[in-house]
């Protein structure tokens, strides 16, 4: 049952060292787990192109969507962390937010973290957790080298897969960035954002596409990839 008040922010996505050490403690992400095969969640709108890498259960909530609430938006965010803190951040139990899924730079693979059919506490606006779906996106909103062509591709169709089950309409007003939730303290996706283009590439996708050469040629990483390995912290 949802609770009958707010849960605590979407996400403090914590640059400080102590907090990623105990996350990595908690819920260790080696580079051969990430990589590896996992259980597809049962039902809840698994999207078959992402790899599951669950977030804790202490960082969402259980729900029977859009049953128990119609899902009408999906927000647009950015990490602020790179796609393998992201994803210890939403590992540790005590972090208490998380997001449906997680879009990696370098060449837009997907994780899903939560089943669409429960509640992501990515939002920080009850309300709006409760009738969305939340994607992050690896990077920094003052730095758009990390907004990768491949990035936008595979998020636009994910986005757009999402849109087609749901029947959301395919515009900004019910694709949103994290900074138009009423409340928002964050301003993601930031300026430099492409939202003509994201709306292009989203519109011009459906649920029933392929996995085509196109999207296998992946971009180059940024020159500056590393920051995968070695993190950004501000």
């Amino acid at each position: 049952m949802a609770p009958s008040h707010p849960h605590p922010a979407r996400r403090r996505l914590i640059t400080g060292a102590a907090v990623l050490a105990a996350s990595a403690a908690l819920t260790p992400l080696t580079a051969t787990a990430a990589a590896a095969p996992q259980r597809r969640p049962r039902g809840g709108g698994a999207y078959p192109h992402a790899q599951w890498i669950p977030a804790s259960p202490s960082n969402y909530t259980v729900a029977h969507r859009p049953k128990q609430h119609p899902i009408e938006k999906v927000v647009v965010h950015v990490t602020q962390e790179t796609y393998r803190d992201t994803l210890r951040l939403f590992r540790n139990p005590s972090h208490r937010a998380s997001a449906h899924y997680v879009v990696r730079s370098a060449d837009g693979h997907i994780a899903q973290c939560v089943r669409e059919r429960d509640i992501a506490w990515h939002a920080g606006n009850w309300g709006y957790n409760t009738h969305s779906i939340g994607i992050e996106h690896e990077g920094w909103i003052d730095d758009p080298t990390w907004f990768t062509t491949s990035l936008y591709r595979r998020s636009a169709r994910l986005t757009a897969a999402i849109c087609d089950r749901y029947g959301i309409p395919k515009d900004r007003e019910h694709i949103i960035g994290h900074i138009e939730v009423p409340g928002s303290t964050h301003t993601d996706p930031g300026e430099f954002w492409d939202w003509g283009r994201y709306l292009h590439l989203v519109r011009e996708s459906s649920w029933q596409f392929e996995m085509d050469a196109e999207l296998d040629a992946f971009d180059t990483p940024p020159a500056s990839s590393t920051r995968e390995r070695a993190g950004r912290r501000r």
